[in-house]
């Protein structure tokens, strides 16, 4: 098991990668869900300032 962490040696550079690629996929799930909340909300608010005019 400890030979499978080592990586053969290379563990300082197969590691970060892993924890990049797994850093950038959490963003491509978490960002654009973020964007939809946002923007419903700004359609929301627009669409009641323009229902109270």
């Amino acid at each position: 098991m400890n030979d499978f962490f080592a990586m053969g040696g290379y563990a300082a550079f197969v590691w970060p990668a892993y924890g990049l690629t797994a850093v950038v996929l959490a963003l491509n799930a978490i960002l654009p869900c973020r964007r939809e909340r946002a923007l419903l909300r700004q359609l929301a608010a627009e669409a009641k300032r323009q229902g109270s005019q």
